[in-house]
């Protein structure tokens, strides 16, 4: 347009702009510029297929925000058969979408928050079973207790069988004894392990063993509101990212597989330790602003007192734990581990079971009850512990190979007569014996079972002691009345 007005011809002006003549004409009798602002277009450009059938989809989307403009859709052409086609849905979503933006309600806003060093601790627990993880080839159900430091986002981890008390306080402690120090105030989402319902008022409130653990360490206790997992979000935006990392290691490795748990939490702790080496400078600022540790830990168990039923079990947190029949009667101290179940009469370590879970009514060694059963077999079939009594897949088919072709109460008297067998000799060499009859498609006897578990008779060996010689004898005498 310089060129123009400097009476330059077109094809000169055109070609110093970098443009066709033709072009550079447009331009000229338009009397704008390449750089001017077109004005908002507010006409179609073509005929809408759904001008008819809007109101009809607008009163649905009123009625209920929350659709879907596939849903509405598909029920448009329900009720209209023939006068939408499969390629119009776009249309409707982008009518939905601007529906929304313009009349929709109000959507929930997420203010940021400015973190303080050494302010907040968050702990929360994350499912880890779509990971795939295997213990020597069994599939491992557990969770992954998580804390975090909000402001650096220091983390500590620890594996967890489920949300209890035990577990949470555990892997918190474990946690701030890592770290060094204690923040200000520990912040929870509503978790069963600290809060508890209140039946009279409404709401939820802090267990009171809880709070005392809290009050060893100075912690203020915290949580959000039911139904808002996002006011501890720190911790809850980070679990995706852990299990992310976790899961990309597994597949670096090219198994998810490990031989035993203690290997598994080695590898979650290293994890930890890898994503912790890149906090750097914050973590320093946490870790200056952090108050110190009470002089010692606080033991991670829960106990309680409980009397041995006739069964020769306790029932511990609704779950039943076997101990010898010798203490029927008597009253025990249960202390509930995040794992295991410890049970001590006089002081002393009676019986040590690993904690129940989920929907498992309880554990049951069999060794506590193998000789009650041998007296009462009919006792067996309906026993609400029978799954216990199995302690190996080849205890569980045998019994099955047994019930082929017997009546129940003869299987049973077999069975109950072998698990005898293995409670009072080797599990080991029973399982043996079982498992060679079941590869041999043999039916399992007791008196088979137990020749073949039988350990090898031990033969005593000949021993043959030489006289001894007496010259030696009578030269040391000799030689001791010459000295003397």
């Amino acid at each position: 347009m310089k060129e123009l007005r400097r009476n330059k011809p077109l094809a000169t002006a055109a070609a110093k702009a970098g443009m066709s003549e033709r072009t550079a004409r447009k331009w000229r009798d338009s009397g704008k510029l390449p750089s001017d602002p077109s004005p908002a277009r507010h006409w179609r450009t073509r005929e809408d297929p759904l001008e008819a059938l809007w109101p009809e989809a607008e009163a649905l989307l009123r009625a209920d925000p929350g659709l879907q403009a596939k849903v509405v859709f598909e029920e448009l052409q329900r009720r209209h058969p023939g006068q939408l086609q499969s390629g119009q849905l776009r249309t409707l979503q982008r009518r939905f979408r601007s529906w929304r933006v313009r009349q929709g309600p109000d959507r929930e806003v997420y203010f940021e928050q400015e973190r303080e060093p050494g302010a907040q601790c968050q702990s929360d627990f994350t499912d880890m079973g779509a990971l795939g993880v295997t213990i020597r080839g069994e599939r491992y159900k557990h969770l992954v207790y998580r804390f975090v430091l909000p402001y650096s986002n220091w983390e500590s981890v620890a594996i967890a069988s489920s949300e209890t008390f035990e577990a949470l306080v555990g892997g918190l402690q474990e946690s701030l004894w890592e770290l060094g120090g204690v923040p200000r105030e520990h912040r929870t989402d509503n978790l069963s392990a600290a809060t508890h319902e209140l039946r009279q008022s409404g709401g939820r409130a802090f267990n009171r063993a809880y709070e005392e653990f809290l009050a060893h360490y100075g912690l203020e206790a915290s949580r959000n509101y039911p139904g808002n997992a996002h006011e501890n979000g720190d911790v809850e935006a980070a679990h995706g990212h852990f299990k992310t990392a976790v899961d990309q290691r597994l597949r670096l490795s090219g198994t998810r597989d490990f031989s035993s748990v203690e290997r598994y939490a080695r590898l979650l702790d290293e994890i930890a330790g890898q994503r912790n080496s890149r906090r750097g400078e914050r973590l320093a600022a946490e870790q200056a602003a952090l108050r110190p540790l009470p002089p010692r830990r606080l033991p991670v168990y829960r106990e309680e007192r409980r009397t041995v039923t006739r069964g020769s079990v306790v029932r511990v947190a609704s779950k039943a734990y076997s101990v010898p029949s010798r203490l029927i009667g008597e009253q025990l101290t249960a202390r509930l581990y995040t794992d295991r179940v410890e049970l001590h009469y006089g002081g002393k370590l009676v019986a040590r079971h690993d904690r129940a879970l989920g929907k498992q009514p309880g554990r049951v060694d069999y060794r506590h009850v193998a000789h009650a059963l041998l007296r009462k077999p009919g006792a067996f079939a309906q026993y609400r512990y029978r799954e216990e009594m199995f302690p190996s897949e080849a205890f569980r088919r045998a019994y099955d190979k047994l019930c082929e072709g017997r009546s129940q109460g003869h299987a049973d008297l077999e069975y109950v007569r072998i698990l005898h067998l293995a409670a009072t000799t080797l599990e080991t060499r029973v399982e043996a014996a079982l498992q060679g009859c079941l590869e041999a498609g043999e039916r399992p006897s007791f008196e088979r079972v137990r020749a073949a578990a039988a350990p090898p008779r031990p033969e005593a060996p000949e021993v043959r002691i030489a006289e001894p010689d007496l010259d030696v004898y009578d030269e040391l005498l000799a030689d001791t009345r010459g000295l003397s």
